[in-house]
Order: structure tokens, then sequence, then C-alpha cells
């Protein structure tokens, strides 16, 4: 198995030009996944790999190697994974991974779907916690209309804690979903502060899409005008909006009490805040 050594080795230096470029992750079709539980997750999402990392004195999970191609392995120093690691305590395992087409054709609805659509994210981190949501939630799909960020950003891996391979994801552009919520007979709900219905007086049990927009610009007209009803979370302190991976929670977990028929919130179980 090859040990690479030097940080200028042309591997390394591969690696952290598909860190650092969303131009050539879309080029390429490849992405970078750093971490066990991420890896993990990726494998389990039939995701391919190109190549995968590993340093032997940080890594210790060793059964997980059994699941991966021996020839893509590659052996780096430790000095070498402190280059490449785009966090601390990802075990010593970083992978190359072969992106997947994120068409709406690609999305494969139940009978009764909840789907989240976001529109011009431009956070990663805020992408992120979304998938973290939606995994969490177990919704149907989330789809990301004309986004600012790129999915597979490490950012957005990182801060989903690998959902994003959990999740069934679809990235398009606003009349195609539309069109395809609209195919469906799937409801949309605009999030919108002036929107005179508050989100848990509305009627999530039928096939509905909740649609968030950004905390600085809202949704655009597109959405405002096309979405079947508005709903807002009422504001009662000195702010008038929430973070919009806040306010996507909030609702979802509104819309998944009532399509579960609970008449109340209750604690199934203990929760981290990570």
């Amino acid at each position: 198995m090859e040990r690479i050594v030097s940080a200028q080795n042309s591997r390394i230096k591969n690696v952290q030009t598909l860190i650092a470029k969303s131009k050539e992750r879309k080029t390429r079709g490849l992405f970078i996944v750093e971490g066990v539980r991420e890896i993990s997750l990726a494998l389990a999402g039939s995701y391919g790999f190109d190549s995968v990392f590993y340093c032997p004195e940080l890594f210790t999970d060793t059964e997980m190697l059994r699941f991966v191609n021996p020839k893509i392995l590659c052996e780096v120093s430790a000095a070498v994974f402190g280059k490449i690691a785009c966090r601390e305590n990802s075990g010593g395992i970083l992978a190359i991974a072969g992106a997947k087409k994120l068409d709406l054709s690609s999305l494969h609805l139940p009978e009764n779907p909840f789907v989240i659509l976001l529109e011009s994210v431009e956070k990663p981190g805020n992408l992120g916690a979304i998938l973290r949501t939606a995994d969490a939630a177990g919704v149907d799909a989330l789809i990301v209309c004309d986004p600012l960020t790129d999915v597979y950003n490490p950012n957005t891996i990182r801060s989903s804690i690998g959902c994003v391979f959990t999740v069934p994801v679809a990235v398009s552009d606003n009349a195609g979903a539309l069109s395809f919520l609209k195919e469906r007979h799937i409801r949309t709900f605009a999030a919108e502060l002036q929107a005179s219905q508050c989100y848990h007086e509305t009627d999530f049990r039928g096939p509905s899409a909740i649609v968030m927009g950004t905390e600085a610009e809202g949704l655009s007209p597109f959405w405002l005008k096309n979405a079947d009803a508005g709903i807002k979370i009422p504001m009662r302190g000195k702010i008038d909006s929430l973070n919009v991976s806040v306010s996507t929670a909030v609702i979802t977990f509104e819309a998944m009490r009532q399509r579960s028929g609970e008449k109340s919130v209750d604690r199934v179980r203990t929760v981290g805040n990570s």
C-alpha cells in the first residue's frame, strides 16, 4: 500500500483542490468526505469512492476498512493528514467520493410525502443543519432551488454530520421544482413574515412542501406568487426573523407531529445539542 509522507504529493494536492474549489468538484463529479461516521453513511448510501486516505496514528476503526476496496486505500503520515483535514477529531480518515446526479427525477416519493424546499441557500452550515433536521424528522425529500452553495461542499457534509447521504436530495430551478410538486399534487406552503396564517394553524397532514428562503432576502416573488399558501412563525421578541435552519426545524416538527396523529409533542428520546 502506498504511504504518502509529503504534502507536495500530487494526490494530496488533488484533495486540497477538491476541498477548496466548488467548480473543480462540479466539473469532475468528485467531492471530499471526512470522518468515520460520514464515510460510513456514504458507504451505506451506495456512494462510490475514488480514493480513501487514512492515518494509522489517528485512525482506529480498522473494521471499517473491510468495506473499502484495498486498491483505493492510501496511508498518509500524521503531518500530511493535518494538511488535508478540514476539522479536528475526524478520526484520521478522508475519502474522495463520486457525486450523484441530484435531479428531480431521482426522487421517489411516497403517496403522502412531506418535502422541504430551500430557495437560494447560500451558507453550507445552514444547508447542513437543515439536512440534519430532515433526517431526524423523517422528511421524504429536500429540494434545493437555485442554490448559492454546493450540496457537496465539505462544510455542508460536516455540518450535516453525513445526513447529505441519508436524505433524498435534488437540485432544481424554481420553475422545475414547482412543476414537479404540482404534478404530484403536493401543496406548497411559503414561509413569509407577511403571511396571515401561523404555521401551527396549518394542516400539513396531506402531501405538503414547506418553502423556505434566506434570512436576509426571504423568498423570491416567484414563490410568494405561486405557493398555495403563506405561513409564518409568530415573532414575540425584538427581532423579526429566525435563522433559516431553525425556522425549518420549527415548522417541520410541527408537520411531523400532525402527521403522526399526536395531540402534543412527546419527548421520545433525549438528544444532544451538537
